[in-house]
């Protein structure tokens, strides 16, 4: 962080030029965009020069008991925060510059073995009037450009020495016009009672504990008559309040919620007092990606590249156990080899715990870039046990199971009587055909792949991303019919392939990684391709069903034989078929996966009554982070693409397969 002279970084206020610096040594400024809202803590820091500390008799425990810590954190969302570093004990911002220093004691304690000279409360004084004149200059740029300014002014107490109960949030309204401001001040309180805690009890009131006495909205109100500050005490929940512990997740959860109770507040006061009536909460958010955000991202982007799961996860010799399986072997078990994993999964984890997260401001962003992180450890761990008997675990891990609703759901498919229409045999297609269809679909559509075909596919088509252009890979020991390849053009051109561009173009690069969830979502948004596009057939929905069986069978049982045996017997499967279903669900040592394309696509539907789903195209999304997709494309932090496939049910669906997919929902 830069550190600037008082003077300049009021020069950078009046061009409004967005800096972020340490000001004078006892302030720092973060200005990513010039909006109408600001967020102090002016009591987060705990520095003491030297010269006090030596004479003060409070040790750093006691002096820190007083002190607001991680309030800095709770306002790091915003676009403009100030941010005190000294102790309160050197000098209080939230009192008069007269007062602002303790002579000889604080709180009925005495603070100072000696009490401070002129000379000592003159230089704290010094950088009281530092922070103002830098808060003045603000403010008054900002009433400048807009009609009215909000200020969060955030605090925090101690609620041990209180006998009685109290709220977790207190925000004071003495010296607030209620009439002129009322308003902001309920939506305020109300959006803080929204915000949810693990074991928490989330209560905010007005004036229950504090009534806002302090001095920075006397200050203000003294000086700007168009700027309304909300004084908030925060109840220390989130540490220990007698030791000092922190709980970071507590600390964490806060500022989530109360980003969002910032971000609802500020629209509510733009569409009220600055006549921008289609204000959105995300508006009020900086519109610029932080620099550190492009760093960590280019960082995870590096450390995660190359490593695609389904490669490594394929077996190499499919073929050979296919025949191997045909040729009548007793109690056939699966001898698969695969691909040398190609990174060294030791160094790559110690890259990926060392990226400074804690550089984010945003906490909403700090989690998805941790959440990011653990996925791909995950993904390591699983990737380093291929063909061992804890990859089992390291699968249920990463894509977790079916629960009992989703095999209750897949036998229903799998009761359903076969549809006439369907039993009429088509016409096969051979790969190389396929191969030339689906490459013609795909440069209609302005998608640069590649298609070709592979001999060491499970399935029947897979897309591997690689370094350089993505690459459709079709399984060159399969036929296909015309409805088949209809299908393929949804699902692997129309979702898989652009999506994988799509995530290329981002500032973020993360989404071409793949955000935690990333692959239910990506399969459920292929198969809903495939029901808008009327290519989704009762066969197509019983395979999805039976790889549910499959993969509950082999984690139950964990026996081919088995699975094989309910796969032809429930699910009225021939016996290659059968082959092929428990082959993907037995690669690696026990693959979870397939479960997921049914459920991906239950929850794609039940999303699609009511949210837009260009922002899942962004990349390699995921439903789980969709809220905060919809913000970043709204910040303009990622561009929501134009879907090449209809992801909305038009209505003209199939009216037999609409009546099946219809009844999962229930």
């Amino acid at each position: 962080m830069q550190t600037l002279s008082l003077t300049e970084a009021i020069e950078l206020i009046e061009a409004a030029t967005p800096f972020t610096a340490v000001v004078e040594g006892c302030l720092e400024v973060k200005i990513d965009a010039y909006l109408p809202v600001v967020a102090t803590a002016i009591h987060a820091g705990g520095q003491l020069r030297r010269e006090l500390l030596d004479n003060c008799l409070l040790s750093d425990k006691e002096r820190f008991y007083e002190e607001d810590p991680a309030t800095d954190q709770f306002i790091s969302s915003q676009p403009i925060t100030l941010v005190g570093r000294d102790s309160r004990f050197e000098y209080d911002l939230n009192r008069p510059r007269a007062l602002s220093t303790y002579y000889r004691s604080a709180w009925s304690r005495q603070v100072w073995q000696r009490p401070l000279s002129s000379r000592q409360r003159v230089r704290s004084h010094l950088k009281h009037q530092c922070f103002y004149r830098l808060y003045d200059a603000l403010l008054g740029k900002l009433e400048g450009l807009f009609p009215n300014v909000l200020v969060f002014d955030i605090h925090s107490y101690n609620h041990k020495r209180i006998e009685r109960q109290v709220p977790l949030f207190n925000v004071g309204t003495a010296q607030i016009d209620m009439e002129r401001w009322g308003t902001v001040v309920e939506r305020f309180n109300r959006e803080l009672n929204r915000i949810q805690l693990s074991d928490i009890k989330v209560e905010s009131k007005l004036d229950e504990v504090f009534q806002g006495r302090g001095y920075l909205i006397a200050h203000t109100n003294a000086r700007f008559d168009r700027t309304l500050v909300l004084p908030t005490e925060v109840k220390k929940v989130y540490m220990d309040e007698d030791c000092g512990t922190m709980f970071p997740l507590i600390v964490q959860d806060l500022s989530l919620g109360m980003k969002e109770a910032f971000a609802q507040t500020a629209a509510y006061f733009a569409r009220r007092h600055n006549k921008r009536t289609k204000t959105s909460k995300n508006q009020m958010l900086s519109q610029f990606i932080d620099q550190d955000v492009l760093d960590l991202d280019r960082q995870l982007a590096s450390i995660g590249k190359g490593l695609e799961t389904l490669p490594y996860l394929n077996p190499l010799n499919i073929e050979q156990e296919r025949r191997r399986f045909r040729s009548g072997c007793r109690r056939f078990s699966p001898r698969f080899k695969y691909k040398p994993l190609a990174v060294d999964p030791f160094l790559l984890k110690e890259k990926l715990y060392q990226l400074p997260f804690e550089k984010i401001s945003d906490p909403a962003i700090r989690t998805l870039y941790q959440g990011i992180a653990d996925n791909l450890s995950r993904r390591v761990d699983m990737l380093t046990s291929v063909g061992k008997e804890e990859f089992r675990y390291a699968s249920l891990r990463y894509y977790g199971r079916p629960d009992v609703e989703a095999v209750q759901k897949a036998r229903f498919l799998l009761q359903a009587a076969p549809l006439m229409e369907e039993e009429q045999p088509q016409p096969a297609i051979n790969a190389e055909q396929a191969v030339h269809r689906l490459q013609l679909c795909a440069d209609a559509w302005g998608l640069k792949c590649r298609v070709q075909m592979s001999s060491r596919l499970a399935a029947k088509a897979m897309v591997v991303s690689g370094r350089g252009k993505p690459t459709l890979l079709i399984n060159r020991n399969r036929s296909y019919t015309d409805r088949e390849l209809s299908a393929l053009e949804l699902h692997e051109l129309g979702i898989h392939v652009a999506t994988t561009l799509n995530g290329r173009r981002q500032p973020l690069q993360v989404l071409n990684l793949g955000l935690p969830g990333s692959n239910q979502t990506q399969e459920g948004l292929a198969i809903m391709a495939e029901y808008c596009g009327g290519t989704l057939t009762l066969e197509r929905l019983k395979i999805l069903a039976s790889r549910v069986l499959a993969v509950d069978s082999m984690l139950v049982e964990d026996d081919f034989d088995q699975t094989m045996q309910r796969l032809i017997e429930e699910a009225r499967l021939s016996t290659d078929a059968a082959f092929d279903v428990a082959v993907r669900v037995y690669r690696s040592g026990g693959l979870t996966k397939d479960y997921q394309y049914l459920t991906g696509f239950l929850k794609t539907l039940m999303l699609s009554g009511n949210r837009a789903m260009e922002p899942l195209l962004a990349g390699k999304a995921s439903m789980e982070n969709l809220d905060l997709l919809e913000e970043l494309c709204q910040r303009n932090w990622i561009t929501a693409p134009t879907s090449l496939v209809a992801l909305h049910p038009e209505g003209d669906e199939d009216p037999i397969i609409k009546y099946l997919v219809r009844s999962l929902l229930h």
